[in-house]
């Protein structure tokens, strides 16, 4: 994966109907030196759109945290309880994000 921005573009493809069904959440991106991105799930779709919109969730990480969770060499729980993402919002929602990694 080259860059963040990459990775939320590519979201929608990577991601398979069954691995989201049911679930209803719009996630914010903040990440730090890479830009914000809004994540809305719903019907078994991803809409992905740059910027910050309305959310039950929001994460907040440096670029280079957020690329490591994404790579698999940062886990994101353990990156949350050393302070290297913040979750503000529904952690019911943000547990649920663990189907997209």
């Amino acid at each position: 994966m080259s860059s963040v921005q990459e990775f939320f573009q590519g979201l929608p493809e990577r991601v398979s109907a069954d691995r989201i069904e049911g679930m209803s959440n719009t996630y914010v991106f903040d990440i730090d030196g890479a830009g914000t991105w809004t994540v809305a799930i719903a019907d078994g779709k991803i809409d992905v759109s740059e910027g910050a919109g309305d959310a039950d969730c929001t994460f907040s990480s440096s670029e280079e945290t957020f690329e490591k969770i994404v790579a698999g060499e940062q886990n994101a729980t353990t990156a949350y309880m050393t302070g290297k993402l913040k979750i503000k919002g529904d952690m019911g929602a943000a547990m649920k994000l663990q189907k997209l990694f």
